[in-house]
């Protein structure tokens, strides 16, 4: 603007320097976006009381500017809790809490799948984290490149595409208690709790995402732009913009209200002096309702006084998609249980416990036999160290305990699950021409009348023992699982118009066990060193399963998996090495080796066997070991994480097609390059524009080759998890001061990993990538000051 001409100038000495000066630059991505931070924490709390009544009052503050751009968090907490003895029967308690969270993050949609190659992407995804990874660190920051037709700056449009996040939490109890008698009391317990979240996507009048619903510069981009609209109804008509001025604000509210109530009896009791009984009876009812609303509103002007202006044809081009701008959703959820507890025990060596419980909720089927459901439990413990033969084993030992159980337990399955009834929704139904609508009843899920509780019968057997006067102690238990009726989609033969619903489909069988070793190693009168160490293994393997996934669920690691295997297995495509041109080769579905012959929707058992089976995506090893040393008043505390026993995916970064904003990992450096390359790599060569031409399928080579056995490694790690060095201020200080507690603790939490296997290439095996707003766990350093007056 400034002199009339062109930034630069069309010769081959001008664009010889714009691209010299890329090959040199070398932008940090993760420095420009991410940044070090100052988290605060304030909290203040007070307690006071008399005999007959007891206050506690606390409130805390916390502002989070954020790792990266547009993810600072504010909170507020309140907390207040009195206790009452209106006489000596009876007594009063009052709790309350409440919370407000105010957050901003990037904006984002929802993810899709793609059916045919099964790559999951997001539109317009501006996480940070995921651009520093995948983006060329030959752009300059300070520049607009085009991203869907139209300008894109990642720091422009943080700014100006984003969400604000609202949340309110509010919750009173009270409860009363009467003792008629010392040994029985008699509690009735209410609650009401209500939570209120907003989340507004502001998509800003001058954002990417908003300019790239009327890009149509040229005519090329005018035809490809897939966010403009054409007008069905006139066979000449050329794509326009259905947003010419402004933005998009999105937003959704949820609301929950609900209220708790239980009136429980317990006796307590002692008989000569080695005969203890405890009976516990209660009653209670909850019931919760929740309030969701949606609105996408078009054309806000936010730099126009926020007024809206929008054109008549976006509200056309919804009615021909059959897609809605507003939405509004009701539920209830209600429940009731009844519940017995009988405790006895001779002498403090031997105690047993009963436990039932009856319970209803309106989630499940509307069969008595699947709504209303008992679950019970059977435990007993020998406490050896009180038998009077122990002491000769003291203080060698210390203390010996066995412990024994036997239950059925439940759960009500995801609360998105519920069809007890059938439900029936309205539509829209799509009609060729936007002026011809009506209303419709259609059936989205038909009744299951049998729809239960997951179920599990488990078998505890556990020990705790204590050694040297209980400066070793231990703890060991293991335990045995068969679950059965656990809920997921099930195909079905759709004589009533559905080919898939949920319900009871699988069965399961796991088993483990945990263990803890607490020593102190080390004890003077001013230095001491402690160990805290704890290991648990668990296994599972899916045994019954009357459904069928497809394909895509095996290779990602979702639903049940295969009857044999773990639950969340993951399975991968067998890679078969390059092609002479570099391409992947595959052993597919059918028993052939192809280039591009998988089908990521297959789901015939048969076929899928071709499969190879990588590992569970949950660990089966995991603990942690913590040593703590004190000497004086100085403490120090290195805590220590680890798991084993898993795989995980390596990132998807391989595409049959890439552009100049795409990052090129390590990997690439070892890629086909030339015939013969395939004897000495298996990084595929990037795709010219040739061989997409001549395969028009390749799209989903490259995608099965994320997908196959050679992008797995292993989620085994150790991880330095905190390092904290605490320090409590001598009484001297303390009383010069006048307060009467003073300490101070640094912690550093999250400092780097020990081991992981070398083919992770700095990918955090605990760390799931899928964009949106998701990033690693940071590095923290946290400084605590503790003063009390």
């Amino acid at each position: 603007p400034a002199t009339g001409q062109f930034f630069l100038q069309n010769t081959s000495e001008a664009r010889a320097n714009y691209l010299r000066a890329a090959e040199y630059r070398n932008t940090n991505w993760f420095k420009e976006l991410f940044s070090n931070s100052i988290q605060h924490n304030h909290s203040v709390s007070i307690t006071a009381g008399t005999e007959k009544a007891q206050y506690y009052a606390s409130v805390s503050a916390m502002y989070d500017p954020g790792w990266y751009k547009k993810s600072d968090v504010e909170r507020y907490t309140a907390n207040f809790n009195a206790n009452y003895k209106l006489s000596s029967k009876l007594s009063a308690g009052l709790i309350g809490n409440a919370s407000y969270r105010k957050q901003t993050a990037p904006g984002t949609i929802s993810s899709t799948t793609n059916p045919v190659t099964g790559e999951v992407s997001r539109a317009f995804d501006i996480n940070p984290y995921s651009y520093a990874l995948n983006t060329s660190r030959a752009l300059d920051p300070n520049t607009f490149y085009t991203r869907n037709y139209a300008p894109f700056n990642v720091f422009h449009e943080l700014e100006n595409n984003y969400m604000d996040l609202n949340v309110v939490d509010f919750r009173m109890q009270a409860s009363l208690s009467y003792k008629p008698i010392n040994k029985v009391e008699l509690t009735a317990l209410g609650a009401i709790k209500y939570a209120a979240t907003t989340q507004e996507h502001n998509v800003k009048d001058n954002s990417n995402q908003a300019e790239a619903y009327r890009a149509m510069g040229t005519t090329a981009i005018r035809d490809r732009n897939n966010y403009l609209y054409t007008n069905p109804d006139d066979i000449y008509a050329l794509p326009v913009t259905v947003l010419p001025n402004g933005g998009i604000i999105d937003r959704r509210d949820n609301r929950m209200f609900g209220y708790d109530f239980r009136a429980s009896a317990s006796y307590n009791d002692v008989f000569n002096e080695d005969h203890i009984l405890n009976l516990y009876g209660a009653m209670e009812v909850n019931n919760t309702e929740r309030h969701y609303t949606w609105f996408r509103g078009w054309g806000m002007q936010y730099e126009m006084g926020e007024i809206p202006s929008w054109a008549y044809a976006v509200f056309k081009k919804s009615q021909e998609e059959n897609s809605q701008y507003y939405e509004m959703t009701n539920t209830q959820e209600r429940s009731a249980a009844f519940v017995g507890v009988a405790t006895y025990s001779w002498k403090k060596r031997y105690s047993i416990t009963g436990t039932y419980r009856y319970e209803g909720t309106n989630r499940m089927g509307k069969s008595r036999s699947a709504r209303w459901l008992p679950t019970w439990n059977v435990s007993g413990a020998w406490n050896v160290h009180e038998e009077s033969w122990f002491e000769k084993l003291s203080p060698a030992l210390s203390n010996l305990t066995f412990k024994l159980s036997y239950s059925l337990t439940a759960d009500r399955g995801p609360s998105f699950v519920t069809n007890s009834r059938v439900v029936i929704k309205a539509e829209n139904p799509w009609r060729p021409s936007a002026d011809v609508t009506e209303s419709a009843l259609y059936i989205d899920a038909l009744a299951n009348e049998d729809l239960t509780y997951e179920k599990k019968h488990e078998f505890n057997f556990g020990l705790e023992a204590g050694f040297l006067d209980n400066r070793i102690n231990f703890s060991f238990d293991a335990y045995t699982r068969r679950n059965f009726d656990l809920i997921g989609i099930v195909s079905t033969e759709a004589v009533g118009g559905e080919q898939s619903k949920y319900g009871n489909v699988a069965k399961m069988k796991s088993s483990g066990i945990e263990l803890s070793l607490s020593t102190v190693n080390i004890k003077t009168k001013d230095f001491t060193w402690s160990t805290d160490f704890i290991y648990s293994y668990m296994k599972n393997e899916v045994t019954e399963l009357n459904t069928m996934n497809r394909m895509y669920e095996y290779l990602s690691g979702n639903g049940f998996s295969m009857v044999g295997y773990p639950r969340g297995s993951i399975f991968s495509i067998p890679f078969m090495g390059l092609s002479g041109e570099g391409l992947p080769t595959f052993l597919d579905q059918d028993g052939n080796i192809s280039v591009s012959g998988i089908n990521v929707q297959e789901y015939d058992p048969e076929k899928l066997k071709f499969l190879k089976y990588e590992g569970p995506s949950e660990p089966t090893n995991v603990g942690s070991l913590g040593n703590m040393f004190k000497y004086k008043r100085l403490s120090l505390n290195v805590f220590i994480t680890y798991s084993f026993g898993n795989v995980v995916r390596l990132d998807p970064i391989f595409s049959n097609e890439y552009n100049d904003l795409t990052s090129m990992p390590k990997e690439f450096y070892n890629r086909w390059t030339v015939p013969g390359d395939e004897k000495r790599t298996t990084i595929p060569v990037i795709a010219s524009k040739i061989q997409n031409k001549n395969d028009a399928n390749l799209k989903k080579a490259y995608q099965a080759y994320n997908y196959s056995t050679e992008r797995v490694a292993k989620g085994d790690f150790i991880r330095m998890k905190e390092i904290s060095l605490g320090y409590e201020f001598p009484s001297n200080i303390i009383q010069a001061l006048r307060v009467s507690n003073l300490s101070l603790k640094l912690q550093a939490t999250n400092l780097f990993l020990l081991y992981a296997d070398k083919k992770l290439n700095g990918q955090d095996p605990e760390f799931f990538n899928t964009g949106g707003v998701a990033s690693p766990m940071p590095k923290q350093f946290t400084l605590t000051l503790k003063v009390g007056i």
